[in-house]
């Protein structure tokens, strides 16, 4: 094997190393730069790409923190509002409550003086009935007729002994 003698190997180093170093300079010279601009600027978008995901987790830590004192400003005062509705309700219905006592009473107070209207009335009836029956009676008792006068007198003296009677 040629490749492997000593004078023959020693030249085919130098000119392995010799075309690496071109290589090297040509890529270091027009593919390095390219490469290396290529790679800063995908790490400058992942970096900007953290940098946003980080604005993003915090501004949605945020409006979360906003929705939920929300929230709960809402169920206070859902609160405030059904408690308030609750009290309303309670003393609406204790105004009710007052207003119907009171016209209950009232009903019960006419009734009463409807009832001592008709007691009266029944009694004047009945007075005016007592007296034409007594007047009648005494007529036909002393068989003569008796005047006005006669008959109002009469009548006066039977209505004064009626209520003086120990039955009414």
């Amino acid at each position: 094997m040629p490749q492997f003698e000593s004078h023959f190997f020693s030249s085919l180093i130098f000119w392995e190393v010799v075309s690496f170093a071109i290589l090297f300079f040509v890529l270091y010279k027009f593919a390095f730069p390219g490469i290396l601009g290529i790679l800063e600027e995908r790490e400058k978008k992942i970096k900007d790409s953290l940098d946003q995901a980080e604005r993003h987790r915090s501004d949605a830590e945020r409006k979360l923190k906003e929705y939920e004192a929300k929230l709960n400003a809402a169920a206070k005062e859902a609160d405030g509002i059904l408690a308030a509705a609750k009290e309303r309700a309670q003393r609406l219905l204790e105004e009710n409550e007052q207003r119907l006592t009171a016209e209950a009473e009232r009903i019960k107070g006419d009734a009463a003086r409807a009832i001592e209207q008709e007691r009266r009335a029944a009694i004047q009836d009945i007075r005016t009935q007592t007296t034409e029956l007594a007047l009648m009676v005494a007529e036909k008792v002393v068989q003569r007729s008796l005047n006005d006068a006669d008959h109002r007198r009469m009548a006066d003296d039977a209505l004064d002994a009626l209520a003086k009677s120990p039955s009414r």
